[in-house]
């Protein structure tokens, strides 16, 4: 009967030192590019956003087109959403992205639209009596009060967007997720726990910066706690 071999590597453990130590620069190249889709998606989906929250929130007809059809975006599997935007993007990362700018806007509009709603009609017409014009309103006044929501729908939306990087892996742009499918197809287990491991470390960190930016820009509601 012979012994098992001492590399946890050859032994195709899931928990193995060695695989960080020689894998240690494939790891770092996954997680930021795993990090650069899901900044850069979340990023362009805020910038879209926000205005749609906003012609929304002026103008009521335009409300129920706008979440319609990002609720209706938000339940597309992602493989079909992937395969739509195909021809326009190729194999390329700019089609993840755009994938991920879609599911985001679902989360980012509805809550930016619900903290624009939230806005006490009393505090804009006090606003409206000191001379605030509408863009001056929106800046100084509805967005400021709107942001509690807004970080929540944030959070949301980065998370999810961590996640669904990893389904990018299908053309060869996701992340963690290249290795997850790639050790999943040879059951390399050590890599699939790790990536797996990354990819739920970089949600957490992501989601406890964004909770510390949020209580940073509205220290009103820590007060209003205590």
């Amino acid at each position: 009967m012979t012994a098992p071999p001492d590399d946890c590597l050859a032994r195709n453990d899931w928990i193995c030192g060695a695989y960080l130590t020689t894998r240690r620069n494939i790891l770092a190249d996954a997680v930021v590019q795993h990090l650069q889709l899901t900044f850069l998606a979340v990023l362009i989906a805020l910038v879209l956003a926000v205005p749609l929250a906003v012609a929304a929130r002026r103008w009521g007809w335009a409300a129920g087109p706008v979440l319609a059809i990002t609720t209706i975006l938000y339940t597309i599997p992602s493989l079909a959403m992937f395969s739509l935007l195909l021809p326009a993007y190729g194999l390329s990362a700019s089609l993840v992205v755009a994938g991920l700018v879609l599911y985001s806007l679902t989360l980012l509009v509805r809550n930016i639209l619900a903290g624009l709603r939230a806005v006490p009609e009393d505090t804009r017409q006090a606003a409206r009596g000191m001379g605030y014009g509408p863009v001056r309103m929106l800046l100084t006044v509805e967005l400021p009060l709107a942001l509690p929501a807004a970080m929540a729908g944030l959070r949301i939306a980065t998370v999810s967007a961590v996640s669904l990087v990893t389904v990018g892996a299908i053309v060869g742009f996701g992340g963690l997720g290249n290795l997850i499918y790639a050790g999943m197809n040879t059951y390399f287990k050590a890599q699939v726990l790790t990536a797996s491991v990354l990819c739920v470390i970089i949600a957490v960190v992501a989601d406890l910066v964004l909770l510390g930016v949020q209580r940073l820009l509205t220290p009103w509601t820590r007060a209003a706690r205590a």
